[in-house]
């Protein structure tokens, strides 16, 4: 099939104005959200998983690469081409216009097409009493559930582990070159692929077609592994084999048309407890207490350093504001906006590199003071913040357990109002966005962002990170948060300008591997990081001919993996 056929055969299944030629409207998805660029020969928009089919039949036919992309949020370019030396031209298929999301069994468990995302999955169960695997973080820019259980992403929320099921429908390519469509949903739909596709949009099944015990819809022994504190390896990293299942961790390397997963109960009794101290062995202390000793598991522990504090205060006030006031589930549209001001910016010769972050900031020192004076006291008292919610009975556990910690420490902690709770978690949340921001302001200073997503291994007690003076010398600012519970770090380094960021990133990957960390956690290996070879393995049994998403783990980008 010549380009001219598959245009016009791609072109005939959604019709024209679904189908992207011009690299001007393609960028934003060939572009990542932070990292990673490439060509694609058509960027194309189906609005039933029907079509979605039919566009992989015509792809296979033709021989090219598909890259299935949902809201590209990853932060590691892997949803989209890197660079331009692929052997094969490359369709990206994105998928945001079928955003349907069916609650089954009782509302335990949704079945999601590829468009459906975090956020509107949480305003769909807030008034049913329950929420999904992640509502503070990725969820908040647009990601999808799908991206999600495809990257195996983590999260801040301690009792529910990286995103996992064992229930999907997705499409795949034996070693033959052939299209198979293999429905592992635990719901029978029918025969042929256009029954199940057709009968799965419709929601054309009833109770009785859906198998209860079909598989695992969320990680049911994270809970337990979690709590083995004195076990050299991590609690969760993307590389992890026991976590990788078809869909789950395929990071694009089959289609996936819809995932099976699993709710969780709202919890209604909670309390948010604010911890400062200076001793890192302190918040060690509490960390290694909880895990062991608690009857239950916290909602949440989020760590936050005090120039992380700094950054997001200044660079992240916007942010909470918009949240404050508007809620989450306006983020993701006005994050499309921007991109389009951003890229309209771009056109306008006399307007700055980075108008709009630049535009945004200058709003954001005329707005008025964000935080309570309660959050800034501890800033000024302690390098070291942990944030710990817990829910029902863990919120007595907790308070018994914090008034005698801190009798004889040199820490303190208190119990926030829902003000403070409400101002402790929106921060945190500020962070990721902040660092970006403060490069796009100082690019005079700054030569770029060297990111790093660090699971240690959890009976690691030095768990605060000492740079040696070579490697710190060419950095201007750190910035330090994480989901300490898991163990799981976010690190973002400001590199002082002129300084080689990519030497300075394989210095630091090596200091990891030598304190036995894992990396990446939760973001998954895009192409930033070399995948580890069992990875490199499971991608190879998913995707044998190399079709879908090459290159991905910095693998070959070749047919047949050559």
């Amino acid at each position: 099939m010549t380009t001219t056929q598959l245009l016009q055969k791609l072109t005939d299944i959604v019709g024209a104005p679904y189908v992207i030629t011009d690299p001007s409207k393609t960028e934003p998805y060939r572009q990542g959200y932070r990292f990673g660029e490439g060509k694609a020969l058509a960027v194309v928009r189906p609005g039933t998983i029907l079509e979605q089919w039919k566009i992989l039949q015509a792809c296979v036919e033709a021989d090219v690469i598909v890259i299935t992309q949902a809201a590209n949020t990853g932060l590691t370019g892997g949803s989209t081409p890197d660079g331009n030396d692929y052997d094969r031209d490359i369709v990206i298929v994105n998928t945001m216009r079928m955003n349907i999301v069916q609650p089954i069994n009782n509302n335990e468990q949704v079945v999601c097409l590829p468009g459906s995302t975090l956020n509107q999955l949480e305003v769909l169960l807030k008034p049913l009493g329950r929420e999904p695997h992640s509502v503070l973080g990725s969820s908040c820019i647009g990601a999808s559930v799908l991206g999600g259980v495809c990257n195996n992403s983590g999260g801040a929320l301690v009792q529910r582990g990286p995103a996992y099921t064992e229930m999907a429908l997705f499409a795949q390519i034996n070693e033959q070159g052939e299209l198979e469509l293999v429905n592992h949903l635990g719901i029978d739909l029918g025969d042929t692929p256009e029954e199940i596709l057709t009968n799965l949009q419709g929601h054309h099944y009833q109770k009785k077609d859906i198998t209860v015990d079909a598989g695992k819809g969320h990680d049911h022994t994270y809970c337990q592994h979690v709590r083995q504190v004195d076990e050299p390896s991590a609690a969760r990293f993307n590389a992890d084999p026991s976590r990788h299942y078809e869909a789950s961790g395929c990071a694009g390397k089959l289609m996936v048309f819809a995932v099976r997963v699993d709710t969780f109960p709202l919890e209604e009794k909670t309390a948010v407890f604010y911890i400062g101290t200076n001793d890192t062995a302190e918040l060690n202390g509490i960390r290694r207490h909880i895990l062991t000793n608690f009857q239950n598991l916290p909602i949440l522990g989020e760590y936050l350093h005090r120039g992380a504090f700094d950054v997001a205060a200044k660079y992240g006030k916007d942010t909470f504001w918009i949240i404050k006031k508007f809620g989450t589930h306006r983020l993701p549209a006005l994050f499309d906006f921007k991109a389009k001001v951003e890229r309209f910016s771009k056109k306008v010769t006399f307007l700055p590199k980075h108008f709009t972050d630049k535009a945004l900031q200058f709003i954001a020192g005329c707005l008025p003071e964000h935080l309570p004076a309660s959050l800034y006291d501890f800033r000024d008292r302690y390098e070291h913040h942990l944030i710990l919610k817990m829910g029902g009975a863990g919120v007595e556990e907790a308070r018994a357990f914090l008034k005698d910690y801190f009798v004889d420490k040199t820490g303190s902690y208190f119990e926030c109002n829902p003000e403070e709770a409400q101002a402790a978690l929106l921060h945190r949340f500020a962070v990721g966005g902040a660092s970006v921001r403060y490069r796009a302001v100082h690019t005079e200073d700054v030569e770029d962002i060297v990111a790093l997503d660090v699971a240690l291994r959890r009976n690691d007690h030095d768990w605060f990170e000492k740079l040696p003076s070579e490697i710190d010398d060419q950095i201007g600012m750190k910035v330090y948060c994480g989901h300490f519970l898991c163990y799981v770090f976010h690190h973002d380094y400001l590199v002082k300008k002129g300084r080689d960021c990519v030497a300075l990133e394989h210095e630091m990957l090596e200091l990891l591997e030598k304190r036995g960390a894992q990396y990446p956690a939760e973001h998954n290996v895009g192409h930033l990081y070399e995948a580890k070879p069992a990875l490199k393995s499971f991608y190879r049994k998913l995707d044998p001919t190399n079709s879908f998403n090459p290159g991905i783990g910095k693998t070959s980008k070749k047919k047949y993996w050559a």
